[in-house]
């Protein structure tokens, strides 16, 4: 029995990691793909930002699908979408092709997160969904630990096209592992319309349960100084600090390890805490040490060493935050389970977009954008903590 739930953790874990997995390989090829491509690397981000896009977006079509047609359909679809991309960026000629291909992978990859999370919230138990999601954020915080260290290195022996046949092939993976392996959770309803009104009754009715959009904004909100990072990431550690494409993956490593270590410590002190507790604490350390890293930021106070330090333990308090909030975001739902998740995905990717676009404007030869994005995240989500929980009902999110 722990079996097998060892392995529906693991697939499930899989299966939200591909999003974080093909944004986080193919960062260390910029440089290498702008000069294939005639561009620069300011519009090779593009393709980038065109992914958070596409990924937020789609996760809003693939909500009513997996609750009309139950979780694996969708699924099916979503992974095949993915490698047909995947594959079509093997053939690039041109920037603008990379950007609108990302887009089409990504409302591929996005139906592999939403329907991970609407599958938990299916298969565990309200208390056993902090502990489930903590288990997933291994899996998932190892993407950013392998991914850029792996691309970087694929890069070097053979190309960045080389990234997009791996990432193929670990979709193809999926797929199978997905077929074999993995339970259907939730009956398909036919009943369910997909009709553009009923959808977003639906919707409507997931965003105005207290629960859900309290924490889904601190969720989503915190997430994207995450997306902040990994977007500037590029230029503050291989411009301003002049590491190499490997040292750039191996410095990747080290900050997951912080985040993949602090969200498994979040499911042992789950046994003294409640997940409300839990967020409340570290959403307000969070914040404390965004504000600290802007200061040095902005007198000039950081190198290498306190830089990664910094984002580190930004990290290590998202570690806390994310498996907590995105339980008690889902806690009053069953029937409406990947509308809701949906809603939570596209939330979170939504804003990593906008992260990623406000790090774009910022001055370029800086590291301050990335604390002031991380700053401004973590302060917007206390403030939204703090005027959402007087609305939330005793019987939900606060017993979770």
């Amino acid at each position: 029995m722990a079996r097998s739930k060892f392995l529906l953790i693991f697939i499930l874990g899989l299966l939200a990691a591909l999003g974080p997995f093909s944004i986080d390989m193919y960062l260390p090829g910029f440089k290498a793909i702008a000069k294939d491509l005639h561009t620069d690397v300011a519009n090779v981000s593009l393709s980038l930002s065109s992914f958070f896009i596409g990924i937020s977006a789609g996760q809003l079509l693939y909500g009513p699908l997996l609750d009309k047609f139950g979780r694996k359909k969708p699924l099916y679809f979503g992974l095949a979408l993915y490698i047909a991309a995947s594959l079509g960026c093997l053939f690039v000629t041109s920037i603008d092709q990379l950007i609108v291909l990302r887009f089409v992978q990504a409302i591929g990859s996005c139906a592999t997160a939403v329907a991970a999370v609407a599958m938990v919230r299916d298969l565990f138990t309200v208390e056993e969904s902090p502990k489930v999601f903590a288990s997933l954020m291994l899996v998932i915080a190892a993407s950013p630990m392998l991914a850029p260290t792996a691309g970087g290195y694929f890069i070097a022996a053979m190309g960045w096209p080389s990234v997009f046949v791996f990432l193929s092939f670990m979709a193809l993976l999926m797929l199978v592992l997905s077929i074999w392996k993995l339970p259907e959770s939730y009956k398909p309803d036919p009943s369910y319309s997909l009709k553009p009104k009923p959808i977003l009754s639906n919707f409507l009715v997931v965003i105005k349960e207290p629960s859900f959009y309290t924490y889904a904004l601190v969720s989503a909100i915190t997430f994207s100084g995450l997306f902040a990072y990994v977007s500037s990431s590029p230029i503050v550690f291989m411009d301003i600090y002049q590491v190499s494409e490997t040292g750039y993956g191996w410095i990747f490593a080290l900050l997951s390890a912080f985040f993949i270590g602090f969200s498994q410590v979040n499911s042992y002190i789950l046994r003294w805490f409640t997940s409300k507790q839990i967020v409340n604490w570290a959403l307000l350390a969070q914040a404390i040490v965004s504000i600290l890293f802007l200061v040095a930021a902005l007198h000039n106070l950081l190198n290498l060493y306190t830089t990664v330090s910094f984002i580190a333990l930004f990290l290590a308090c998202l570690g806390f935050i994310n498996p907590n909030a995105s339980a008690l975001a889902l806690a009053p739902f069953s029937k409406n389970a990947g509308s809701a998740s949906a809603l939570m995905g596209a939330l979170q990717m939504g804003l990593g977009a906008l992260a990623s676009a406000l790090i774009s404007v910022f001055a370029a030869d800086a590291v301050w954008p990335m604390p002031a994005v991380m700053t401004m995240a973590a302060l917007i989500a206390l403030c939204c903590l703090f005027l959402g929980s007087s609305q939330i009902r005793p019987n939900t999110a606060n017993n979770a």
